[in-house]
């Protein structure tokens, strides 16, 4: 067996460059890049390995967190066939890759996770940034990564990557089993030298497979939406990385079964489409909230069913409901006790329709829907169209966002009160116009995903929209976009604090406690003006901030403004950001239940009334057997 001599970040970077993907026909190189910022942890091993072989491009960020947002967003814009790898020092730079890699397997999105390691030799300890234990040594920071990892491994000997290196691809390829993949390397093995198979760098193309359902569950399936007379189909975010949305287009046409859309789930059909109920659950829209109370059967494609998704397990009334979960997850597909069509959703769709050509639903159920769609439409414009004397409400800035994009332009949204208003009211006009990380809701996701959006497809404008909370966690990737010269249009919307908390708190009876940026009142944390208390903003000028790291700012007061604004970023050739103020207390209505609780016991009457409200709804909760 021939062999060839290489350090351990070598050989890791030289098979990563090796390694392919194919679906219906379709090949191409797996690994797009690498994030990275080079410590004393890999900057001698993964780092010189990267500038040696000079074959996987390289890309500088600001932060780590936002590296793996980043990555996150590149690979579901590109439907999970592509994927970045990103690799930091030990320590902190390690540390700091966790809250996005839950993010990651959360939303089931391949991203590679090199953090660099302790000393494998331990003939130093410890090592500057090493967390020591009394209990082991063989245990460091980078062990934090195993519960939100889909693959964790730690390369203490050279010759582990032979069969580590295998293993996560595996996971990364795995429609049903992906997210973060993690290889700790120590620093001292990264540099080690071995000689490694030559086999294990040949070229490898990993099948993605399309599989089939038991075919006895697909008859129960066909005769259980046979015998349906309301019948709704869920779309998640499965629905699209099966690349399936053009046998559902088909699949609703021929059927006339109506689809509600989750946060992952949204454009699968054009928001004009008759058969389109647009959101559904906590954040839905009336159509999908009345239909979903009296659907007979509930065709899940590629849907977790998490609690937004089923207003936490309130939205499905009807008390002989039926799931059927299409699902390449065996664990998603058995939720609800639904029947389990386990397998490829593009394909299922197919072999569906196969045998339901000849069914329609009722058309006072046709007719029911496309209602629905039309009077939400008319809803929608009333949102947009209205005009506030001072502030703008955040659906006229939603609306004048939506308005001015063009077809193939994106929004990308992740934390706060916009994701919810955005799923209801966003009229999404492509299948990938609507980009929102809503399994984790994760706050600071939103610049350096709609970073990761453009690197996916640079010909598409990309609209971030972020509320002041997530833009002051995470706003770095500014840089970076600048850098690298990918243009983003950034609707920066200051809240003056956490507007979609404030709004909950006041729903919980809390009075929007501890929401407000403000200066301390008498040495108490100010609750809210609504309360008849005078407060003072912060002297903090977003704007300006966005300017020093580079970007171009249009600052706007008003609507017409912010339409002027729009027109101008459109025309500038970097990352663009639009800053204006929002009306915290303005929001959309129509909100369904979602549960949080309440405290059962407390001496303000508004929370008291709360929690007779909750009680209330915790009434409607359902469980399916």
């Amino acid at each position: 067996m021939s062999t060839i001599k290489l350090t351990v970040a070598q050989a890791v970077i030289k098979f990563l460059n090796n390694q392919y993907v194919e679906r219906d026909g379709a090949e191409n190189k797996f690994f797009a890049g690498c994030f990275g910022i080079f410590g004393h942890g890999n900057v001698a091993g993964l780092g010189q390995a990267i500038q040696q072989q000079n074959d996987l491009k390289y890309y500088q960020c600001r932060n780590e967190q936002s590296m793996v947002h980043t990555a996150a967003a590149y690979t579901k814009m590109k439907n999970r066939m592509s994927a970045l790898v990103c690799t930091t020092s030990i320590g902190p730079g390690a540390t700091n890759m966790l809250t996005a890699a839950a993010g990651a397997t959360i939303n089931r999105l391949p991203v590679l996770l090199l953090p660099g390691d302790i000393f494998a030799k331990r003939n130093v300890s410890p090592v500057l940034q090493q967390l020591e234990s009394g209990a082991s040594q063989d245990i460091s920071v980078n062990d934090c990564f195993k519960p939100v990892s889909k693959y964790w491994d730690r390369i203490n000997r050279p010759e582990q990557l032979i069969y580590s290196l295998p293993e996560v691809m595996r996971i990364l390829t795995s429609p049903s089993d992906t997210g973060a993949a993690t290889l700790a390397l120590p620093q001292d093995v990264q540099a080690e030298s071995f000689d490694f198979p030559e086999q294990l760098f040949q070229k490898k193309v990993w099948k993605i497979q399309r599989t089939r359902p038991d075919s006895s569950l697909l008859s129960e399936a066909i005769k259980l939406i046979k015998s349906s007379k309301k019948p709704l189909i869920v779309a998640g975010g499965g629905a699209h990385y099966s690349e399936s949305l053009g046998v559902l287009k088909t699949f609703v046409d021929t059927t006339h079964i109506p689809v509600a859309e989750t946060f992952a789930g949204k454009g699968a059909l054009r928001y004009d489409d008759p058969h389109n109920l647009g959101a559904v659950g906590a954040t839905g829209t009336p159509g999908a909230v009345e239909i979903s109370k009296e659907a007979d059967v509930v065709i899940g494609i590629g849907t977790r069913f998490s609690d937004f998704t089923t207003a936490s397990k309130t939205a499905f009334q009807n008390p002989n409901v039926k799931f059927i979960n299409i699902n390449v997850s065996e664990f998603d597909s058995a939720k609800h006790n639904g029947l389990m069509l386990q397998g490829d959703a593009k394909v299922i769709l197919e072999e569906l329709l196969e045998s339901l050509r000849d069914f329609q639903v009722p058309k006072e159920y046709q007719d029911e829907v496309k209602n629905y769609n039309l009077s939400w439409d008319s809803k929608v414009s009333e949102i947009y169209g209205k005009r506030h004397k001072e502030l703008m409400s955040q659906g006229e800035i939603i609306g004048s966002v939506n308005d001015f994009s063009d077809e193939n332009d994106v929004v990308v949204c992740a934390a706060g009160s916009l994701p919810g208003d955005l799923h209801k009211l966003w009229r999404t006009k492509s299948s990938k116009g609507f980009h929102l990380e809503y399994g984790y809701s994760c706050m600071g996701y939103e610049i350096a995903g709609g970073f990761g959006a453009k690197m996916a497809d640079p010909d598409r404008e990309i609209y971030v929209m972020v509320g002041d909370g997530s833009y002051l966690m995470l706003a770095q990737e500014i840089v970076t976009s600048i850098q690298e010269s990918y243009k983003l249009t950034i609707v920066l919307i200051n809240n003056d604090g956490y507007k979609s908390i404030g709004s909950l708190s006041r729903s919980l009876g809390s009075q929007g406690y501890g929401t407000r940026f403000v200066e301390r009142n008498e040495g108490q944390v100010v609750t809210d003006s609504v309360n008849g208390q005078v407060v003072k903003t912060l002297p903090v000028d977003l704007a300006a901030n966005a300017r020093s790291l580079g970007a171009h700012v249009i600052e706007c007061n008003n609507f017409d403004e912010l339409q002027a604004g729009l027109k101008e970023a459109k025309n500038i050739d970097k990352t663009t950001v639009i800053y204006t103020e929002c009306d915290r207390y303005e929001g959309v209505d129509g909100y369904s239940w979602w549960e949080v609780p309440v405290a059962e016991c407390s001496e303000m009457e508004t929370v008291q009334e709360a929690y007779k409200d909750y009680s209330e709804n915790k009434k409607k909760q359902k469980l399916y057997y």
